[in-house]
């Protein structure tokens, strides 16, 4: 009986090994693409578009260069690719993960590894560059969920934390055409790209 099909064709024409997967099947476009349709929060989110996980990248973007000081573009460009994954195994909530299990942890790790490697970062990111995006991505869980996502702050407060409101000063939440996120994530991308040393 011959093996499943672990593998997903891609729009640029890659095809993609989840089970294996290689830089060279990774294109920023598929990424861009992927991501500007997936939807945060399982789409239970205020608004006539969805907020997509392209849009939440560019948002911890913004968050890890705040929170870190003159922060390095290769590792700027790590938060934007922070979810990346996701174009091809879409964003599950923290409940569904946990009722997955670990596998669902190791493709995730095997796919950021093929991505980091794609765009010149290393597989594995250092610790603390990781543990910055990850307080990134908590405070951006807790700006969602206050602003499209139906929580109080006192619920996003046990949840993810009470973050410092300096650090979204002037920032907002905007739903939008998954065409215009996906335009913004690629120039962002190229912007960083064109950074690194």
């Amino acid at each position: 009986m011959p093996s499943p099909r672990a593998w997903q064709k891609m729009l640029s024409g890659r095809r993609l090994d989840l089970l294996d997967p290689t830089p060279v099947d990774i294109e920023i476009e598929d990424i861009a693409h992927g991501l500007s349709f997936v939807a945060r929060w399982n789409g239970q989110t205020r608004g006539d578009y969805a907020y997509s996980v392209a849009e939440h990248s560019l948002l911890v973007e913004t968050l890890f260069s705040r929170l870190t000081a003159r922060a390095e573009p290769k590792w700027q460009l790590a938060a934007l690719l922070h979810d990346a994954p996701e174009y091809v195994i879409g964003d599950m909530i923290s409940p569904v993960k946990a009722a997955v299990g670990p596998g669902y942890d190791e493709l995730d790790k095997r796919l950021s590894a093929a991505v980091h490697l794609r765009f010149g970062l290393p597989a594995t990111l250092p610790a603390n560059v990781k543990r910055m995006i990850k307080k990134a991505d908590k405070i951006s869980a807790w700006f969602e969920a206050t602003r499209i996502a139906g929580f109080s702050e006192a619920e996003a407060n046990r949840f993810f934390g009470a973050p410092d409101p300096s650090l979204m000063d002037g920032l907002d939440i905007v739903l939008r055409p998954p065409l215009e996120t996906r335009g913004d994530y690629i120039a962002r991308h190229v912007e960083l790209l064109d950074k690194i040393d």
